[in-house]
């Protein structure tokens, strides 16, 4: 079967991965792709549903108005506490 640290591994490979998809998806927002190209459409396919609702809270629950988007970096940030927590737990 699969040992804690395989599974230590395995959550940490995939955090790592959809940190760099989100840094992804901020250097594309400052190049504005094809929105039909399937690669574009898989960064955001995968990182819409971790940044959408840190932005929701970020602009509707706080009310900010700016022009930056924080989300991405506050999402970041949420996900590394997540996966330290999980590191206590296993």
């Amino acid at each position: 079967m699969f040992t804690r640290v395989d599974v230590i591994n395995a959550l940490y490979y995939l955090f790592r991965i959809i940190n760099f998809l989100i840094l992804v998806r901020v250097l594309m927002s400052w190049i504005n792709p094809n929105p039909r190209n399937p690669i574009v459409q898989l960064v955001y396919a995968v990182t819409e549903p971790i940044i959408g609702p840190v932005r929701h809270l970020i602009y509707n629950v706080f009310g900010y108005k700016g022009m930056i988007d924080f989300s991405p970096i506050v999402a970041i940030f949420l996900m590394q506490i997540i996966f330290s927590t999980l590191l206590r737990f296993l």
